[in-house]
């Protein structure tokens, strides 16, 4: 996400660059008195919402690893089941640190339920073996 914003006299206008799908189009979002007036540069309709969204409230779908006792690899990566807030992704990535799971596990499986009380799971992006005797 690239964000720039310039402030005339009563509109603010910030540019983002859309990640809602592969055209990577250039958005502006023009703000008056808090509230959204116009969106440009959008091809589809992807971009317009995440324009409003990005520009309102920023959210990030959170990837990551935590540790595994007794599996075949010492990493499981996991992921967030729907986007959080941006401001709270280092917040989470600080609680996932603390994580050890046991393998085995598999995709799918909650790591971690209503992290943060978002209402969102942390779930295994894969498969985790137990490791050979």
């Amino acid at each position: 996400m690239t964000k720039t914003t310039e402030t005339t006299t009563e509109t603010t206008i910030s540019h983002y660059l859309c990640i809602g799908c592969p055209l990577g189009c250039r958005l502006e979002v023009e703000e008056e008195n808090n509230h959204i007036v116009e969106v440009r540069g959008f091809t589809c309709k992807r971009g317009e919402e995440y324009a409003k969204q990005e520009h309102t409230e920023p959210r990030r779908m959170v990837t990551t690893t935590v540790r595994v006792n007794n599996g075949i690899w010492a990493k499981l990566p996991v992921k967030t089941t729907a986007a959080i807030p941006k401001e709270k992704v280092i917040e989470l990535c600080q609680q996932l640190r603390q994580v050890n799971v046991t393998a085995p596990i598999h995709i799918g499986d909650t790591i971690l339920s209503n992290v943060l009380d978002l209402g969102v799971d942390v779930v295994a992006s894969r498969d985790m073996p137990t490791a050979p005797n």
